[in-house]
């Protein structure tokens, strides 16, 4: 049996999580909520992370617009993502919402800006 001890970032309650994996059970423990439980199996099974960074922009009010990816990715994706962003240039003007990257690392999942930038 393996036990990994993990803290639950699903809510400001921060639980401390218990995951037990035996065989093809897995037991979740300390968990307040469902969705700790449900935390606690992805992160054992299949960790993924949401991916904050940001680009630069020719012709803007600022030189970087803050972007994020839309959904979470693999884990194991993260800094082949960071490649990507890292090249990545934009024009102004950027709204909010706004695809970078359509398929960041082949993950599917779009880059997209967080903030508006103003075209000077």
């Amino acid at each position: 049996m393996e036990v990994k001890e993990l803290t639950c970032i699903c809510c400001p309650l921060g639980c401390p999580l218990t995951v037990r994996l035996n065989g093809d059970r897995i037991e979740v423990t300390g968990n307040s909520c469902g969705r700790g439980a449900e935390y606690g199996k992805k992160e054992v099974l299949n960790p993924t992370r949401v991916v904050t960074s940001s680009v630069h922009v020719t012709g803007g009010d600022m030189e970087m617009v803050s972007v994020k990816t839309k959904q979470d990715i693999p884990k194991n994706r993260i800094f082949a993502c960071m490649e990507e962003i890292r090249k990545a240039r934009v024009s102004a003007p950027v709204s909010i919402g706004d695809v970078i990257i359509p398929d960041c690392a082949g993950t599917g999942v779009p880059v997209v800006a967080t903030r508006n930038i103003k075209k000077v």
